[in-house]
């Protein structure tokens, strides 16, 4: 295949919650869009498989056992990233922690900062550390996984909502910061989609995925695929004029 019909071709590209649903999916479709990846998550046998997957149909992908909860952590990964890649120019920060679904005041302390520490400070930490790497490179991308619960209001994920709320706000002033630097930086507000977080919260409320489908346009959730296929386009130079956006991807769900 010409290299000119590739999306990501020649694309270093550092992914966070890389070992399954839509991170995983990610890793291997920009692979097979020409990147290389250097994936990011918790499970180092659930790392090797997707890096063995994408080693099997010709790409180049590496591990970084890290968690998103250790701040520094996540920061040394991406350095490690960047100083193996030989560079960085594109980034998807996509681990996330889900909450219990229950009222506001059904929370401990200890609940409340694992929350914020993966699904703010640690995406905080890895954008500073991304944006660090691609200012030396030149340039790059940007994109972050929030979520449709950040555009409109869940009873029962009140701080999961919060906390993407403040996710697109960091999106939007990193954008009108570093773009001068010629560096974009967007967010996906994906709507239901089937992975293991769409399966903790059918546990927790059994009926919830059939309810939430109802109430989708197309009458469906998304395919991890799906979602991956938005973030390999604002990767790309096919989005090079978009920055600050938080883009819905939720099958027309009202927002």
């Amino acid at each position: 295949m010409n290299d000119r019909t590739l999306l990501l071709a020649g694309r270093k590209i550092f992914i966070t919650g890389a070992s399954r649903g839509i991170g995983a999916a990610a890793a291997r479709m920009f692979a097979r869009e020409g990147a290389t990846v250097a994936l990011a998550a918790r499970s180092a046998d659930a790392l090797a498989s997707v890096v063995a997957d994408i080693s099997a149909t010709g790409g180049t992908a590496f591990a970084l056992v890290t968690d998103l909860a250790d701040a520094q952590g996540v920061e040394g990964a991406v350095t490690e990233a960047a100083d193996r890649l030989g560079g960085l120019d594109g980034a998807f920060n996509n681990a996330a922690s889900f909450e219990r679904t229950t009222d506001i005041i059904d929370r401990t302390e200890q609940e409340f900062d694992h929350l914020v520490q993966v699904n703010l400070k640690g995406t905080w930490m890895a954008m500073a550390a991304q944006i660090r790497a691609m200012r030396a490179s030149g340039g790059g991308a940007i994109v972050s996984s929030s979520s449709i619960a950040g555009l409109r209001q869940y009873d029962q994920t009140p701080l999961y909502s919060a906390l993407k709320r403040a996710l697109n706000s960091l999106t939007e002033s990193a954008a009108v910061t570093y773009g001068p630097d010629g560096i974009r930086v967007n967010a996906i507000a994906a709507g239901l989609t089937l992975t293991d977080m769409a399966e903790d919260w059918e546990r927790q409320q059994p009926g919830i995925t059939e309810t939430l489908s109802g109430l989708i346009p197309l009458r469906r959730p998304a395919q991890p695929e799906e979602i991956a296929e938005v973030a390999a386009w604002l990767l790309s130079d096919r989005a090079s004029f978009v920055t600050g956006a938080t883009l819905p991807v939720t099958g027309g769900a009202h927002v």
